[in-house]
Order: C-alpha cells, then structure tokens, then sequence
C-alpha cells in the first residue's frame, strides 16, 4: 500500500474531536482506572519507568502527570557542544534549508514562510540556513529543553490540522509540518536568532512552555501572536523550554553560517536529549 493510500483515513477522521476527548481524558484524575491505562502504555510502549524520577505507575494522578514526568537528576548529561539535542526522539530528517524550502521526504517539502505562520519577514533570517525535525514517539521523554543558551523573543500559536506525525504520515501529507496546529518559538542566540516549532498531532491534547503555561487550549482558530523582547527572558543550554501532552515532533531552524551538525547524524537515527547536535561553524 503506498503512504497516500495509508493515510486517507486521516482526512476523514474527526481528528480535532478525538484530540479533545483525548485531552480531557488525560487530564482527568480517575484512580485505579488512570493506573491501569498507564500501566497497559508502559507495557504496549516500553517505556523505561527506571529512568524517571518518580518510577511508581501507581504515583501518578493523571496520564498528563505520567506522560510529562520527569526524569532523575543525571541520566541525561549534556554533551560538551554548541549545540545539544532537545529532545529524545528520533531524527526524521536534518540539513540544509534550499533558499526557503524545508526537505520533509521524498517528494515533499515545505516553506519557511508557511511553518513560522506566514511572517516572511521571520523566514527571511533562515534562508539557506539549516533546519532539523525531531520526532517523539509514545515511549520517549516529553519534555522539551534548549539546544543552545538563548532569550526568548517571540511565541505564535498557529492554528492548524491535526494529522499524525509519525514517519509514513510525513511520507504522505503534503506540507504535514506547515499544515498542523504548532507553536513557534524564537529566540536570540550568541550566533544569531533560532527557532524551535512545536508541531501538534492527532490527540495531543496541549503544548505548554515554561514561560506561558499551556499554550493550547484554547484553540480561537485564528494565530496568536507574543512579543518577548522587551523581558529578560533567558534560558540556558539544557533548560526546559516546553513540553507536549502526548507526543508530537519539533522543527528546529537556525541561519545559514551557523550550524555544523554532528557527523555521526543520520535519518531515522535514534536521539537523546542532551547529546552533541552540532558546532558552530567558525
């Protein structure tokens, strides 16, 4: 079957219902059932409830506690580098930006104009730069932290579609990572602006940051757009910047001239956080 084929029921589902039923579902505090359906995630999933701070299935009030846990002090040394992975995760594809367009997979690609919400003038500052999309599978670390230091700017939530995200829906959506919900968050490096876009999928019920809280809901349907620049707003390499309640995938755009990326990089590569990303090109 080709990946067109394999992802037309995603037109026809009701995916922002289900990401509502989802949500609240997470949310909700209900007990031993709660419990349960954690316990039948970690089992399905394999996640490694070792790592975790706190590693009782039973310690969790809602599956938005369990899915956003946090991990013990330790297990995720960053790496002496420039640039660090954010993410655990896997690496869906990374390289360079061609003048303004973004590789997504054979056959498809995307605009830097159409990820950032529309604002050409934002896209202009990655032009023949560099970009890198990081994919987080159910079983992985949810939180989101900073590959490099830097101060924040700018957020803009950006209402969209809510297809999956997983590798043969990017194979087979056109444009799947400019088309879904996603927020975008710009911040001011020492070698010039970056950005990390949180991209939103079938049932993920929210994204939050650390400086906002959640971003979405509420979903107006139209872009919402939060200027930083006037508030001391700084973040260091490693810090937690977001996270997502159920998982999804994270677009990084850095300016040309900027980013050398580990040699060891390969598609579908597996990631953690806190590994050696790149260097900066001198």
């Amino acid at each position: 079957m080709s990946d067109r084929l394999a992802v037309l029921p995603q037109y026809l589902l009701p995916k922002q219902a289900l990401t509502r039923l989802a949500g609240a579902f997470a949310a909700a505090r209900a007990g031993a059932v709660t419990t349960s359906v954690i316990r039948w995630f970690v089992g399905r999933y394999g996640v490694n409830m070792a790592e975790a701070a706190n590693p009782d299935i039973a310690g969790y009030a809602s599956f938005n506690e369990f899915f956003t846990r946090p991990l013990k002090q330790g297990v995720r040394p960053l790496a002496v580098a420039d640039y660090v992975c954010p993410v655990d995760g896997a690496i869906s594809q990374f390289g360079a930006i061609e003048r303004d367009q973004i590789f997504q997979a054979k056959g498809h690609s995307y605009s830097t104009t159409a990820l950032v919400g529309g604002d050409a003038a934002l896209a202009a500052g990655f032009e023949n730069g560099h970009f890198a999309t990081l994919y987080l599978s159910p079983k992985d670390y949810h939180r989101i932290h900073m590959p490099c230091a830097g101060r924040l700017l700018r957020m803009i939530h950006v209402p969209g579609a809510l297809f999956s995200v997983n590798p043969v829906t990017a194979r087979g959506v056109p444009g799947l990572f400019a088309r879904n919900e996603r927020v975008v968050c710009v911040f001011e490096g020492e070698h010039g602006p970056f950005a990390m876009v949180l991209v939103g999928a079938t049932i993920v019920g929210s994204m939050a940051t650390v400086w906002h809280g959640v971003v979405n809901p509420p979903r107006p349907g139209h872009l919402r757009d939060w200027n930083y620049e006037g508030q001391d707003l700084n973040y260091r390499q490693g810090d937690e910047m977001g996270r997502f309640l159920l998982g999804s995938t994270v677009v990084m755009l850095f300016p040309a001239n900027t980013l050398g990326f580990n040699p060891d990089w390969a598609p579908q590569r597996a990631i953690r956080m806190g590994e050696e990303m790149g260097r900066h090109r001198a």
